[in-house]
Parts: structure tokens; C-alpha cells; sequence
């Protein structure tokens, strides 16, 4: 399989230009290693079975011994022996060197208060499953970093990316290994990835054992409650209406351990100074990693999510929010949300280093359109009411349609068939 170019390597070769080593972060399978790999001059694949018991016995007696290769070298799954963050660090410091190591992970190692932080030595990286536009499925004609600039001349550009299309690509993922199967077989590369969560993964994260059966309810309620800011009382109730004996302490337990797999994210709350403390809702979003793990949970096929618009239009949000974190990333970005006790509500606010913003409604289908945009024109005329705060540099509509045009309010209407970086 030829190597398909990912947004994040940019990101990865400049940052090992001014650090000794780079971490790179993310859920497994998502091509943290391949992408490493075409940087990397040696590698380091911990999770090797013929020699990981030599490796671990080395790491723990004279970890300086794996370190020796060729620079920058890879150390893939460092997470299985943690003290090569020490030596990495060590050997940072003694080199005074940039480029020397690319350090890959699927999830968080246990803590452990010998580890450093890494502070001036590491700089970190984390990657996502593809993006549309990197699996080929957005034909990237609308640039988010174009936009930004004033470039917004969008009219009449299409997608053949359609209603049933997108149902397909969010039920299949972002996973690289999809691209080289059959349709039925990649969509089933999500659902043998849950399988191996709630088995094996769940429990060999920290050593700590954990019930499967209970662990694909929570993930399942956590499925229901995507793209909302239910609180978690909510989702302990939806667990508990199938296992009653489960307490919130086991719950949050759980939770914890998939945010360290890099399965479930939160977008944080916009909580600018436009209206009273106690008006703007400042819980986070519940997001998945990919929507697909989602669906897998669920056990829907993309024919049921057809027919289910309400299911749909939740897990097509999940899928703008990853594609839109990412191509914001790239350009110096990054997502909040927006919602207050009134009702008014912005799926995503985009913030920039340079202090501009954009406001993001996510709407699946052409009927939500006019309620997108009154919602972004409510909320520009609290912001321009208020003094402290700048107007935001454009408001789109994020949709599942196939033409971007411009409303006469100036609001962009952007297919997700059409986006990128």
C-alpha cells in the first residue's frame, strides 16, 4: 500500500526540527507508526512478539542500550516500557540535539510519579483517524485556511459526497487499512476494533481487570449521548437501566480508562463574556475519536443509519468534529462549542492563534439550513452588542449536501464533501 499523505506530518516534521523527540498520540490503528516511519531512520517496535520480553528486560536494566540507532528513531508503543521516556529525556538533555526520537503511543501509560514531564525536551503530537479529505472522500476544493484569509468564493462548487455516501464513510471511519478492503469488510474493521477494546485493551491499559459485557454498555450509552452536553448523570442512569448494581465511582472509572485509549474526547464550552455567568452552559461536548466506533457500539449499519435521521444527524456531527479539529489544527485552530440556558447554541467555534474566530453550525440535511443560520445570526448580534469582543471572522454552515453557496446574510453553507485544512 503506497503511503497516503496525512495533514499532521507537517506538524510532526516541524516540531522534531526544534525538539530532541516528539511524541505522537492517538487511538490504535489510526497510522501513528506509518506516518513516524517516513520520518524515521530506525525503528523501535516494542510490540514486537519474538523479542518484547528481551526489550521490556532491557528497558528495565540498561534502557540506554535501545536507544542506540540511527536518528531520529522511532520507539513505537513506548507506553510498554515507560522508563524509555526517561532515557529519551536523558538523552536529549546530554545531546543538546534536535530530531533524535519519535515516540509513538495508544494510550496513556500509568502514572507514575518517576516519569518527568519532558518540558523543553518533548513536544507532542496528536494524530486522528483520516479525515475526509485525507481518505479522498472530500475533494478539498473549499481550504479552511483559504477561508480564513477573506478567499471566499465558494458558489457553485459541488460534491458527489450525497446523503447515502457520507452514511457509508461515517459507519466505515477513518481507519487507513479500510481504503484496501471491500465495502462489507471495512466496515467491519470498527467493529473488530470494539471488539478488542472492551476484550483486551480495556483492561491491559493499566493492568487492571474489567468486565467486557459492562464496558460495551457504557460505551453504548456514551453512543446515545454523542454530540450533546447530557451530563454524566444522565449517561450513569442509561448504564444503570441495564446493570443496576454498577456504581458512578466504576462508571467514571471506565470513562477514564477510554479517555486514555483515545476512544472518547471532549469538545470543551465556549464561555465568552456575552451574557451572565449562570446563562451559558459550560459542560463539554461528548464526542468519539472516530464516528464509527460509535456505530460499532451501537451495532447499526449504514441502511439503519439511513432511515434513523436523528441518529444520523448526531453521528454526522461526531464526523464534522473530527475532520474540523483536525483541519483546524493544521492551520494554527482550535474547536469549542457554544450553548446557553436560552436555548441559543453554535456546534462549533473555531478560535485561531492570531486571535480570529469563526462560528460553525453542523447541519445534515438542506431543511436545517435557515435554523443553522438564524442561530449564528442570534448569536453575532449578542457578540456585536458587546464591547470586549471582536466579530467573528465568517460563520459557515458545515452540511451533508452537495453545493456550497453563500446566504445573503454573508453565512457560508459548505458540504463536508467539499472541506479540508
Amino acid at each position: 500500500m503506497n503511503y497516503i499523505p496525512r495533514i499532521i506530518d507537517d506538524e510532526l516534521k516541524n516540531k522534531l526540527n526544534v525538539t530532541g523527540a516528539v511524541l505522537v498520540r492517538g487511538p490504535k490503528w489510526c497510522g501513528k507508526t506509518t506516518s513516524a516511519k517516513q520520518i524515521a531512520k530506525s525503528v523501535l517496535e516494542m510490540q514486537n512478539p519474538d523479542l518484547q520480553e528481551n526489550y521490556l528486560e532491557l528497558a528495565n536494566l540498561k534502557p540506554s542500550l535501545l536507544l542506540e540507532g540511527d536518528k531520529p528513531r522511532l520507539i513505537d508503543e513506548w507506553q510498554l516500557a515507560p522508563r524509555l521516556w526517561n532515557a529519551v529525556r536523558y538523552d536529549v538533555d546530554r545531546t543538546g540535539l534536535t530530531k533524535q526520537y519519535i515516540l509513538t503511543g495508544s494510550s496513556v501509560p500509568v502514572e507514575d510519579d518517576t516519569l518527568h514531564s519532558g518540558v523543553g525536551r518533548f513536544s507532542f503530537v496528536t494524530m486522528k483517524p483520516m479525515t475526509l479529505y485525507e481518505s479522498g472522500d472530500s475533494n478539498g476544493k473549499i481550504s479552511l485556511k483559504e477561508l480564513l484569509d477573506g478567499k471566499r468564493g465558494i458558489d457553485g462548487i459541488k460534491t458527489d459526497l450525497n446523503y447515502e455516501k457520507i452514511a457509508y464513510v461515517l459507519c466505515r471511519g477513518g481507519w487507513p487499512n479500510t481504503l484496501e478492503l471491500s465495502s462489507s469488510d471495512a466496515l467491519l474493521v470498527a467493529k473488530n476494533y470494539i471488539d478488542a477494546l472492551i476484550n483486551s485493551d480495556i483492561s491491559r491499559v493499566d493492568g487492571v481487570k474489567r468486565n467486557a459485557n459492562l464496558a460495551l454498555l457504557i460505551l453504548r450509552a456514551y453512543a446515545r449521548s454523542i454530540s450533546t452536553i447530557n451530563s454524566d448523570k444522565s449517561l450513569f442512569l442509561d448504564v444503570r437501566a441495564n446493570n443496576q448494581e454498577v456504581s458512578d465511582k466504576t462508571i467514571g472509572d471506565y470513562l477514564g480508562v477510554l479517555k486514555k485509549l483515545y476512544i472518547i474526547e471532549d469538545i470543551p464550552a465556549w464561555s465568552p463574556n456575552i451574557r451572565s455567568k449562570t446563562s451559558i452552559r459550560t459542560s463539554a461536548k461528548k464526542s468519539f475519536i472516530d464516528p464509527s466506533l460509535a456505530v460499532a457500539a451501537l451495532g447499526i449499519t449504514p441502511e439503519e443509519l439511513i432511515m434513523d435521521p436523528k441518529t444520523y444527524g448526531l453521528l454526522f456531527e461526531n464526523l464534522v468534529n473530527r475532520d474540523l479539529s483536525v483541519y483546524s489544527k493544521a492551520i494554527g485552530g482550535s474547536l469549542s462549542h457554544y450553548r446557553d440556558r436560552f436555548g441559543l447554541e453554535c456546534d462549533n467555534v473555531i478560535h485561531f492563534d492570531n486571535g480570529k474566530y469563526a462560528l460553525v453550525e453542523i447541519k445534515l440535511g438542506g431543511d436545517k439550513i435557515l435554523e443553522a443560520e438564524s442561530h449564528l445570526l442570534k448569536l453575532e448580534k449578542l457578540i456585536d452588542a458587546n464591547e470586549y469582543l471582536h466579530q467573528p471572522e465568517f460563520m459557515m454552515i458545515i452540511t451533508g449536501t452537495e453545493m456550497a453557496y453563500t446566504l445573503p446574510s454573508g453565512v457560508l453553507v459548505v458540504p463536508i464533501g467539499c472541506l479540508r485544512n
